[in-house]
């Protein structure tokens, strides 16, 4: 498992399986399941119950191998790493359960959570995204620092969070599963087309009717195309498509964000705009900072 961006005592923090270390050993205790409760801070929020379920039967069987990390918060044990095992112990009717007692504060807990799932794969989309969020907005982290922990480049974190430009309903059917993350990333160009119930219906019909990502995709050009300029000739038309769009995808390779020229032709001369998308008011000013620095 790579995991980029953790030091040495937070590695301690997600050994694989059972306890190695002496210091591990001191530090584990036992804990009554009913004193323990989850962070509601912590970035997972759906967790599929046949899995839960698998879990759960395993422990019963073997108990549980590796300890839940918590902190201590007023009378109860707040989980650190390890709500889904917890979930199964519950499940599983353990009364006590082995746990690791670490002194971290909120941002540290909310962090190690961010990251233990990242780096485990256990996140949906959405909770990455929501998680990038937290991070930068609740404890004022930047893109470049979220990047250094995760070890993930700053422009897929900003692109991970275009998702939460679709309405919550949307991204209710995202983490249930309903949706694939292809379909979510289709409907994005239908938000700035559809008003918010018309894209809530979109998504609606494309759990109800298997609506492919191609075809979704295929009906946002459409949608595009019709809200676009009137249409030039053919002629015109190919010589916007060759230097403006190969301009706009290499502005957005570069850049980690959609960029968009748009161009018409008006006495005699050619004139556009260049719109660049932002995710967040961080990103807003990087990209700000960058404009600056190419034109003083």
């Amino acid at each position: 498992m790579k995991k980029s961006g953790l030091g040495r005592g937070l590695d301690a923090l997600f050994a694989d399986n059972e306890i190695d270390t002496e210091v591990e050993q001191k530090e584990s205790l036992k804990a009554r399941v009913s004193d323990i409760e989850p962070n509601k801070a912590q970035p997972r929020k759906y967790f599929d119950k046949e899995k839960l379920e698998e879990l759960a039967s395993s422990i019963r069987e073997h108990g549980l191998l590796q300890p839940i990390i918590v902190r201590k918060v007023d009378d109860k044990y707040q989980i650190i790493s390890g709500e889904r095992r917890w979930r199964a112990c519950r499940m599983a009717g353990l009364v006590e359960v082995p746990v690791i007692l670490k002194d971290l504060d909120d941002k540290q807990v909310l962090e190690i959570g961010l990251i233990e799932n990242l780096q485990r794969e256990d996140l949906n989309v959405v909770e990455e995204a929501e998680g990038y969020q937290a991070l930068m907005e609740d404890f004022g982290l930047t893109q470049e620092e979220i990047s250094k922990r995760v070890g993930k480049s700053r422009p897929v974190i900003a692109n991970a969070m275009r998702i939460l430009a679709l309405p919550k309903e949307v991204l209710k059917l995202v983490s249930e599963g309903k949706l694939t993350s292809g379909h979510a990333r289709s409907l994005l160009p239908f938000t700035k087309f559809c008003d918010k119930a018309k894209v809530i219906e979109l998504a609606n019909d494309v759990v109800e009717k298997d609506i492919t990502v191609r075809e979704l995709e295929n009906m946002a050009k459409r949608m595009e195309n019709s809200a676009s300029a009137p249409a030039k000739t053919k002629k015109e038309k190919k010589a916007e498509d060759i230097y403006f769009k190969e301009i706009a995808e290499d502005l957005s390779n570069k850049l980690g964000r959609k960029v968009k020229i748009s161009s018409a032709e008006k006495d005699g001369k050619i004139k556009g705009t260049v719109e660049f998308e932002f995710y967040g008011n961080e990103d807003f000013n990087n990209l700000l900072d960058i404009i600056q620095k190419k034109i003083r």
